[in-house]
């Protein structure tokens, strides 16, 4: 009679015992993609994997959570569940979910699937293949999620054109392009460490609970079923570094040089979440300062690197400048959205006086000194019948593709810009943090495709803001403000509250 074998033993049956070393080809030949970028590997089998999964384990694990999801979204649809949501102004925050992150999910599944077919050990291998198919499966649930709203609501139509297109979507965008254009062990680093690991946090806690706050259980249960997800990216991430780390000692400078970078193109681009934080949620969950306190101060600069000291790695170089915005991130972001909302996927307006009030209460320090008095005179400008749109175009940063809003460490009131001349040409940023991007990879970043460079040269649609806005794919009701947008008009209408003839 056949023993019956123990999960470890039948988890290595099913994985590890299934490789093998081809005596017919070069390995070489058929791993190409992991020896170029200086990383020296000793040991593949020295990858541990802390979950043990197989593919059957796997699969019914997600069937399971997806079977719950779906009985969500389908009592949700059938109850008229968006009428509960604490306002139709919350959707914003979901439009940029679905314009910004969705596509970014099916690009690391993309990413992760040639990690799978590229990586020379079983271990690796095996953990990207899972990633790759929960990375695909997050698009999915993602999209059917939000779909329902677009019965409903404006903005979510053309998400993936949008992503293509928009200007401010060019800055997510272009950190996953980064990433996918790099070597195999770089841009784990990028998507598995510096993403999944350092930032998730900050972008799917707050998504998600902002989601519970503001009564919407389908984007609140997606929210958390792909965060259990993440917990396995996050230990992937982490493996990978420690892996690679206790592999050789010449690897040490190279990770350090990557976890730099990584940092600082991450914390650029969830600048965006920042603002969805304090300015998009109806219903307040916590501020961006206080979730950048607990999940990365806390959690990754006195948690995580102080067990990475161990293997010669500090924290991330310009993490410094990330501590010291945290008054004022989510401020100088929202209000650049405020000027240019006329071109994007989502409605804003200006904060009420109970927002105004907690965000004061939250940045006692800042708030009232440097941003209350912007909102005070957009919402002056709109009682006399106008609306505040910047009629021009912002300058971009060359590398992580934000407007030059962003101000000098020390001096919230004077614009941080830098300047490199690169083969007789000036290349612009937003910070030391990209400019140092820039000088160590010049020949990738010029080649940059920023949006307000391609506009000017007239290959968005056509020289006009029209032009340019039907080419991103915007339909009216999309953009612009929120008080008095179809949205709201709707709104009113479902709820009764409308004046009679409007």
């Amino acid at each position: 009679m056949s023993k019956k074998l123990s999960m470890q033993q039948r988890y290595a049956a099913l994985t590890r015992d299934l490789d093998w070393t081809p005596d017919y080809v070069d390995p070489a030949k058929v791993f190409p993609l992991t020896s170029f970028e200086g990383i020296k590997v000793h040991d593949w089998s020295a990858w541990s994997d802390p979950f043990r999964l197989t593919v059957d384990t796997y699969h019914k694990y997600q069937a399971e959570k997806d079977k719950r999801l779906y009985a969500v979204i389908d009592g949700f649809a059938q109850g008229q569940g968006h009428l509960s949501l604490s306002d139709a102004q919350y959707l914003n925050a979901m439009k940029l979910f679905i314009q910004g992150v969705t596509p970014l999910e099916y690009a690391a599944h993309r990413h992760f699937a040639q990690l799978a077919r590229h990586f020379d050990g079983p271990g690796p291998r095996f953990a990207a293949l899972c990633q790759s198919i929960d990375e695909l499966r997050h698009t999915q649930t993602e999209v059917h999620t939000l779909s329902q709203y677009n019965k409903y609501y404006g903005g979510m139509h053309s998400n993936w054109k949008m992503f293509d297109r928009v200007w401010y979507l060019s800055v997510p965008k272009s950190y996953f392009e980064d990433a996918m254009s790099a070597g195999p062990f770089e841009s784990l680093i990028a998507i598995s460490f510096s993403f999944e690991y350092l930032l998730t946090n900050l972008l799917f806690v707050p998504f998600m609970s902002g989601a519970s706050f503001n009564g919407d259980l389908p984007s609140m249960t997606f929210g958390f079923s792909a965060q259990s997800d993440e917990s396995r990216h996050m230990t992937l991430g982490l493996e990978a570094i420690k892996f690679l780390l206790e592999q050789d000692e010449a690897n040490v400078p190279i990770i350090q040089a990557w976890i730099d970078k990584w940092f600082w193109r991450g914390y650029r681009l969830v600048a965006l979440i920042a603002q969805m934080i304090d300015y998009m949620l109806p219903k307040k969950v916590m501020s961006w300062k206080e979730s950048f306190e607990l999940y990365f101060e806390e959690q990754m600069l006195n948690g995580l690197f102080k067990d990475l000291e161990f293997y010669g790695i500090r924290p991330p170089m310009h993490v410094q400048q990330a501590i010291e915005e945290k008054e004022i991130l989510s401020h100088q972001v929202a209000w650049t959205l405020y000027q240019f909302s006329f071109a994007a996927g989502f409605n804003t307006t200006v904060p009420d006086e109970e927002h105004q009030a907690w965000l004061r209460e939250q940045y006692p320090d800042t708030f009232d000194k440097l941003f209350a008095p912007q909102w005070a005179k957009a919402k002056k400008i709109q009682e006399e019948g106008g609306r505040f749109f910047f009629q021009g175009l912002p300058q971009l940063c060359q590398v992580c593709q934000v407007p030059m809003l962003f101000t000098e460490v020390g001096d919230p009131e004077t614009i941080c810009q830098r300047q490199v001349v690169y083969e007789d040409e000036r290349y612009d940023f937003c910070s030391d943090g990209c400019q140092w991007v820039f000088e160590r990879e010049p020949e990738k970043y010029v080649q940059a495709w920023l949006p307000v460079h391609q506009i000017y040269q007239g290959v968005c649609g056509g020289p006009s803001v029209p032009e340019v806005l039907a080419w991103y794919g915007l339909q009216e009701g999309d953009s612009g403000e929120y008080i008095g947008s179809l949205d709201h008009k709707d709104w009113l209408a479902w709820h009764a509250t409308a004046p009679v003839g409007s």
